[in-house]
């Protein structure tokens, strides 16, 4: 392989990867995971803990409720009833 197309790879190398930073710098969100679609079905039983976080939407993320469970992160639509009545309990002092 010649110096010149060793170089040229490189280069077009180093651009992709400092394109691909700058993206991460700008939707800090793509860089971990998230919550890209969230459950309706009323999944309390799953829950263990008593602390959830919530997460707001950015694209590609999706509004969200996040509780633990035994397998993972739950993502739960915060416009259902069970997940205002969880989140309420949780909540109380």
């Amino acid at each position: 392989m010649s110096v010149k197309i060793l170089s040229i790879t490189l280069l077009l190398l180093s651009v992709c990867l400092c394109f691909h930073a700058a993206a991460a710098r700008r939707n800090p969100s793509r860089s971990r995971l998230c919550c890209i679609e969230v459950t309706t079905l009323n999944m309390s039983a799953e829950v263990v803990g008593e602390t959830y976080r919530k997460q707001a939407a950015a694209h590609p993320c999706v509004k969200a409720v996040i509780f633990n469970t035994d397998y993972g992160k739950l993502c739960a639509d915060p416009k259902a009833q069970w997940v205002k009545n969880l989140v309420a309990n949780m909540t109380k002092v």
